[in-house]
């Protein structure tokens, strides 16, 4: 039987309260436990003594004979003194960037260097180019909207030919 050191869920819901439990690796979470060494309520303040719980001396049985606690409550132990503070667990393969992703960040910082290396003189035309742009893609944008309008009217004039026929 191997076992655990872990978290019980309990509370309301949105309000959680967790038992710090040893418990079978195999029973459910909230289901069957051996002894209950302590609570944790993150709904409190973090310097407020009622926000974790420990029976320290039964943890310390506990490990001694084989239970080993789950990532959050090695966390615990590790801030309280009991264990050594376990190391943050590396990002997984899954998590990791992609090649083209990869790719793509290099392109932008090049970008960026490459920006950055130009001469200040330059600058001023592009801001000037950057500015006349909007102005021309809003005379560009009022065409289509008058040519939409000239195209509806024909087709208007078609439907009423066809009334006055039938």
């Amino acid at each position: 039987m191997s076992l655990r050191i872990r978290l019980s869920r309990g509370g309301a819901k949105k309000r959680p309260f967790y038992r710090i439990v040893i418990a079978d690796s195999r029973s459910p979470r909230d289901g069957r436990f051996i002894e209950r060494v302590g609570t944790y309520n993150p709904m409190v303040e973090k310097d407020n003594p009622e926000r974790l719980i420990m029976k320290e001396d039964r943890i310390k049985h506990w490990m001694s004979v084989g239970a080993k606690p789950s990532d959050r409550v090695a966390r615990f132990l590790g801030t309280a003194g009991l264990m050594d503070m376990p190391a943050i667990p590396q990002q997984t393969k899954q998590a990791q960037p992609k090649a083209k992703a990869i790719e793509r960040e290099q392109e932008r910082a090049d970008k960026a260097a490459a920006a950055a290396e130009a001469p200040a003189e330059e600058a001023p035309a592009e801001e000037v180019a950057a500015e006349e742009a909007p102005a021309e893609e809003a005379a560009a944008e009022e065409a289509p909207a008058e040519e939409a309008a000239a195209e509806e009217a024909p087709a208007e004039e078609a439907a009423e030919d066809v009334k006055d026929a039938g």
